[in-house]
């Protein structure tokens, strides 16, 4: 008979996979590419977490979030907060992106970085294509305008389709 050790990076590993994002309560934070890594350092357990954007107003909760399951089971550790690489939404699981669509919110497109020939080049006004449409995430219907930049978070932007005429979330690709 074989015992299993695991070890309290597993375990905490296992006990954040639960955690969900405060903003969209339908994915959770590993889903989203926030949760990078789970690792014992000098001083102890560390997890590592990545905002979606410098200045999020939700790491502070994630923090406290991440404390909380970890001790309700035993576990101390660190939150580092890591700032670079700068999280993209290329880290979003395909999970992710589908649970978005379901909630309501349209998931990002790829980032400029993964299209074809792309030369990283900053643009400061988006050119939009038939096929940088973003589908409305209610009736499918590609034919949708932008509202706002900023949506209900800064890291989303304000559709409206313009075929079911229901205004919703893009979760901007970054």
């Amino acid at each position: 008979m074989t015992t299993s050790v695991v070890s309290p990076t597993e375990r905490a590993w296992a006990l954040l996979e639960q955690l969900s994002d405060p903003e969209i309560p339908v994915v959770t934070l590993r889903e989203l590419g926030i949760l990078r890594e789970v690792r014992e350092g000098a001083a102890g357990l560390e997890v590592v977490i990545t905002p979606t954007y410098n200045g999020c107003p939700a790491m502070s909760q994630i923090e406290d979030d991440v404390k909380a399951v970890l001790a309700a089971d035993g576990l101390q550790a660190t939150v580092v907060t890591q700032l670079a690489p700068a999280w993209t939404t290329d880290w979003m699981s395909h999970a992710a992106r589908e649970k978005l669509r379901a909630y309501g919110i349209a998931p990002p497109h790829a980032c400029a970085s993964e299209k074809p020939g792309s030369t990283n080049v900053v643009h400061f006004a988006a050119r939009t294509t038939r096929s940088d449409a973003v589908p409305c995430p209610q009736c499918g219907s590609a034919n949708t305008t932008e509202i706002s930049h900023f949506g209900s978070t800064a890291c989303k932007a304000l559709y409206r389709c313009l075929q079911c005429m229901e205004p919703f979330d893009y979760f901007k690709p970054y």
